[in-house]
């Protein structure tokens, strides 16, 4: 039970900042039950980097979302990676004023 409620928790506060980089696809995630938090990794393409992995840790207490760094990869690995169903899919490929950090 406490897995999803994590989930959810970090789904409320992840979501609305990756939009803008949809498509975006969970790499990988981990649940660290002791500290109440998820480390995962997303893959996207970025508008000035390309195709990254970028690597964050949300901490389900007190709902904060860490940017623990990003390393780009070639457009063959994020493809292979990206052979699934997005976790945030497109809706718009270009959002206006989007943040793109």
């Amino acid at each position: 039970m406490l897995k999803d409620v994590m989930l959810k928790k970090r789904d409320a506060k992840v979501k609305p900042h990756l939009e803008q980089y949809a498509p975006v696809w969970i790499v990988d995630e981990a649940l660290i039950p002791a500290d109440e938090a998820i480390l995962f990794n997303v893959l996207f393409q970025h508008p000035e980097y390309g195709w990254v992995v970028r690597r964050y840790r949300f901490d389900a207490f007190n709902s904060v979302l860490y940017h623990k760094g990003q390393v780009a990869i070639s457009e063959e690995s994020a493809l292979e990676m990206a052979s699934r169903e997005p976790y945030i899919n497109v809706t718009v490929s270009d959002i206006p004023g989007a943040y793109g950090g």
